[in-house]
């Protein structure tokens, strides 16, 4: 067996049970390997360090210093500690897992050579190819690895049921990501991640909730992994250039999935993309980081700026304020950590500064004095404050005292025997696996069944300053185990944004936003996140944006003339006060006066020739019927009722249809009047008011009873017509039965057309005693406006429809008066002389 690689780094401090630990803050680089001598690895050159990575190394060592000062946790057991770094390397990863397990010299596997350490637990590491590199060795020996940042894979704990997680499930930070995206209403994204089976399987589980929840991909970056620095600048121009999220100015919001040694790649290349003059492209968009993100910087960082990540959001492990963490911190210097062989390569690194003997140079400017403040480190280089990840660190050693503590109060209970000094590791996963305690910043640390912490997220905001540091806010918090009902909160107030967006909100779509009124529409070809935005069609609204579908309003609604509400409808009938019903009333009360006026005529000359050859009796029914007529006409006026909706129809078909009976038996008995003056005619015996009276009755009966089927089956009744009109309801009678509608106007039309057709054949009678043309005339006025009704009634709609019937009313009623009345009114008015006997029965050739 040869000798391995001496490892330079490392910090041991002995005790009763020692916890090992391997860090991640150098990177190394080893001589090349060619077969041509034994194959043992050495370090080239200084290692590069990522100081801010020593705070996790201070974080375990502050742990086991309260942990040992506290006598009421392992009060009569010391904790040591051993801690290796990982070089970023699996090479070196395995070997000092190695180191931990048999010997700090010569690595020979099932023999514990030198100095024992009782090793009972590990802690690491930094990113999960390390976590997973250490558990395949610690798991042959059953050894609790507790990892402080392996959030994935899931199938972790299949695989080494020894491994331990102090960090969340995983499945938290997907759920956080989409409620962040739907918070802000981000629904087109660009994912960046590492190229390899962690991105992948990032990207596998992500892109289905993305599509589940209404957000669109514009483009995946996948991007390499380079494992040594001096692969960067060859591969920078190559890498640049095909990175959507520099070409694609479109997307403002961009989803970041990366590892420790990735984060340093890549906050590298956006440096040199803002310094390649493409700073309006990167500058100006939202990064939402995993909880593997962080900002470490190496030396050669210190000059880049970040303003590139300014306002971006990350889900980090949940942290609290450590009570005498930063008063530990100030007393760490190159001088007081003995057994640190960390340090140095940190302090030099972080100070620029060098170990020089002062003896053998002499004073030096750039020589290290010891008395440099972590303080002063920008925050990229050094952090005061305990980060996530030295959080859970500080959780991970904690967990195991408790479990330890745990183990020996067990033994005494039920063996009586105090074993915990010399335990077997494989003894503390029982106690391990439901550890809860609370810690001193009074956080409870629970692990579950599968060795995962029963935690949420904390949502950081990150603050950039000229000076290349920066500051981290919380700003909100994913926790699935919140006794509130609130998963996911957000403060959007404390949250600052990049200047390029003037504190506003940010906004990432495909395209704007489809306002009220207007619906979406899927582009061919296209994301279903990019549409145009299309108009809702004549009677339709959309309330909200992004509506896909228009709706219709309510039936006594109707849309706004922006079409992105409705407005309730107003009645629509034909009122008292509506200028058109105020003519009509005029006109109806105007012909029921004349009307009047004719009956009072009449009856003062009712013994005057004109009067008594015209049937007396039957001239004043017609002429009561025909006041009747006008008047009816009013019931049609007004918001329509029940009682109004059965009178209206049937108490116009029944007077009119005593209107036109009695023209009837007017132009029969005018027929018969003259066939009875011939000398030997047998039509005297016809000639009366009997005659008369049989056609009245005889007509208006068969349309009584009509009417009165037509109440008894299906009467007329008040309907509030929703479709007609687009902007008002219109309150109408419905007919009841259409039929017995039609059959009562039928028989009118029926009536009259008998009647025309009478007065027709009788109209070459002797004018002085014919009345036979003035009723043709009065027929034809009758018949052309109730013809010319019909298509006039069926072409409007509302009001206008009862207008239309009204005016027929009126013109029809008004047609019989003036025909009918106007001559013999002129002859008993103007010129008396002519109603005479003589006159009357005179007769012309």
């Amino acid at each position: 067996m040869s000798d391995p690689i001496q490892i330079p780094h490392e910090y041991y401090q002995q005790g009763d049970l020692t916890i090992g630990g391997i860090s991640s803050q150098f990177f190394s680089f080893f001589d090349f390997i060619d077969f041509k001598q034994h194959p043992n690895l050495m370090f080239i050159g200084d290692p590069v360090v990522v100081t801010k990575n020593y705070q996790h190394v201070l974080a375990l060592v502050f742990a086991m210093k309260e942990i040992n000062e506290n006598p009421r946790i392992l009060p009569n057991v010391t904790l040591g500690f051993h801690i290796y770094d990982s070089y970023f390397s699996e090479k070196l990863t395995f070997q000092t897992t190695l180191n931990l397990l048999f010997s700090q010299k010569r690595t020979i596997p099932n023999y514990k050579c030198g100095t024992q350490k009782n090793l009972i637990a590990v802690i690491g590491g930094l990113d999960s190819k390390t976590t997973l590199y250490m558990a395949t060795s610690l798991s042959i020996y059953k050894i609790p690895q507790i990892s402080y940042y392996l959030f994935g894979p899931s199938s972790a704990e299949t695989h080494f049921p020894f491994l331990y997680r102090i960090v969340p499930n995983e499945e938290n930070q997907y759920q956080g990501i989409i409620h962040l995206l739907l918070h802000f209403q981000w629904t087109w994204v660009g994912i960046v991640m590492l190229e390899d089976d962690r991105g992948e399987n990032f990207l596998h589980i992500l892109m289905p909730m993305l599509s589940e929840s209404g957000i669109c991909t514009a483009f995946i970056d996948r991007m390499p992994l380079l494992t040594d620095f001096s692969e960067i600048i060859p591969e920078h121009e190559k890498t640049v250039n095909k990175l959507q999220l520099v070409n694609n100015n479109t997307v403002k919001t961009l989803i970041l999935f990366a590892e420790t040694q990735f984060s340093l790649f890549f906050i590298f290349l956006m440096y040199q993309v803002e310094t390649d003059d493409k700073t309006n492209v990167t500058i100006g968009k939202v990064w939402i980081m995993t909880a593997q993100w962080d900002f470490p910087a190496i030396e050669f960082h210190k000059r880049f700026d970040r303003e590139v990540f300014q306002g971006a959001l990350s889900f980090a492990v949940h942290t609290n304020v450590v009570q005498e963490f930063d008063s530990f911190l100030l007393t760490v210097n190159p001088y007081s950590q003995h057994g640190d062989n960390f340090i140095r390569d940190f302090w030099e690194q972080a100070f620029s500064c060098l170990f020089i003997d002062p003896s053998v140079v002499g004073e030096s400017t750039g020589a290290c004095t010891g008395k440099e403040k972590l303080e002063s480190l920008p925050g990229p280089f050094f952090e005061m404050s305990m980060t996530p990840q030295s959080y859970s660190i500080y959780n991970a050693v904690y967990a195991i005292a408790h479990a330890l503590d745990a183990m020996d109060s067990w033994n005494q209970v039920h063996t009586a025997v105090t074993a915990v000094r010399n335990p077997h590791p494989y003894q503390l996963h029982h106690f391990l696996r439901r550890i809860s305690f609370n810690n001193s910043a009074g956080d409870l640390v629970s692990l579950n069944e599968k060795g995962e912490l029963e935690s949420g997220l904390d949502i950081i905001n990150w603050v950039t300053f000229p000076n290349k540091s920066f500051s981290r806010v919380k700003v909100g918090r994913m926790d699935p185990w919140t006794l509130t009902d609130r998963e996911f909160t957000i403060n959007e107030d404390v949250i600052t944004w990049h200047s390029m967006f003037n504190q506003m909100h940010p906004r990432s779509v495909c395209n704007d936003n489809c306002r009220p009124g207007s619906v979406r529409k899927k582009k061919e070809g296209e994301p279903f996140c990019c549409y145009d935005c299309n108009a809702c069609p004549k009677g339709k609204i959309s309330k909200q944006t992004e509506m896909d579908n228009c709706i219709k309003c309510p039936e006594d609604q109707y849309p706004n003339g922006d079409q992105d509400g409705c407005l309730p409808k107003v009645l629509h009938f034909l009122s008292y006060d509506d200028a058109l019903s105020i003519n009509l009333i005029f006109m109806a009360l105007s012909f029921s006066v004349i009307t009047a006026l004719v009956l009072g005529i009449f009856i003062k000359h009712h013994n005057s020739p004109i009067v008594k050859a015209n049937n007396r009796g039957l001239t004043y029914t017609l002429l009561i019927a025909l006041l009747l007529c006008f008047l009816c006409s009013l019931l049609f006026i007004g918001q329509p009722q029940k009682i109004t909706c059965l009178l209206q129809q049937t108490v116009f078909g029944l007077i009119f249809t005593v209107a036109v009976s009695c023209v009837l038996a007017k132009t029969i008995t005018v027929i018969l009047a003259f066939m009875a003056t011939r000398p030997g005619s047998r039509m005297r015996n016809w000639v009366g008011k009997r005659l008369a009276a049989s056609i009245i009755f005889s007509c208006t009966a068969i349309q009584g009873a009509l009417c009165t089927v037509w109440l008894l089956t299906a009467p007329p009744f008040p309907h509030l017509d929703m479709d007609s009109l687009a902007k008002e309801i219109v309150v109408e009678c419905n007919e009841g039965s259409v039929p017995m509608f039609y059959s009562v106007l039928g028989y009118l039309g029926f009536l009259a057309l008998v009647s025309f057709v009478v007065a027709f054949l009788a109209r070459a009678l002797p004018s002085t005693f014919n009345e036979a043309k003035f009723i043709t005339f009065s027929m034809l006025v009758f018949c052309s406006v109730w013809v010319s009704f019909v298509p006039t009634y069926l072409s409007t709609k509302g009001k206008y429809m009862v207008a239309v019937e009204i005016f027929s009313i009126l013109a029809s009623s008004a047609g019989l008066l003036g025909c009918i009345f106007a001559p013999k009114c002129y002859i008993i008015a103007l010129r008396p002389e002519l109603n005479c006997k003589e006159h009357i029965t005179r007769r012309n050739n």
